[in-house]
């Protein structure tokens, strides 16, 4: 089975140049805790809920001023759409991460994935749970 039969297609996204408060409601209303950060379908980072209150509040910047691109998450680890679940699985266990954005052949973002989708998508829980089980491990 392939990441786009089980992936979330509709992705709520913000700027870069969006500040943390926009973000911040953007999260509250659409109750979601991360946000990929895009700008004309490329992917530039991700911004989290924590992101917001370590990165930002708690280092004094004020949300209505802060950027977004001053607090997110640059490095990310992405799967394309046509890659096979149990790699994305693979990814998610190898970066202990609960989700996973999903990219064309264009690198512009069409979906996300999360361990959920893939557990409730395939029926698979033996690979969701060896997942579940690799990314709480331990980082050497």
């Amino acid at each position: 089975m392939k990441v786009h039969d089980v992936m979330t297609p509709d992705v709520i996204m913000v700027g870069p140049d969006a500040s943390l408060a926009e973000a911040a409601q953007l999260m509250k209303q659409e109750d979601i805790g991360p946000l990929p950060v895009c700008e004309d379908g490329q992917v530039f980072g991700m911004v989290t809920d924590r992101d917001i209150a370590v990165r930002g509040v708690a280092e004094g910047r004020d949300p209505r001023d802060t950027r977004v691109r001053e607090v997110m998450t640059p490095d990310l680890v992405c799967c394309f759409e046509t890659d096979e679940v149990e790699e994305a699985a693979r990814l998610m266990q190898d970066a202990q991460l609960r989700r996973l954005l999903v990219i064309d052949d264009d690198r512009r973002l069409v979906g996300i994935v999360s361990l959920a989708d893939i557990v409730l998508q395939t029926g698979d829980d033996k690979l969701g749970g060896e997942t579940l089980e690799r990314m709480t491990e331990p980082t050497p």
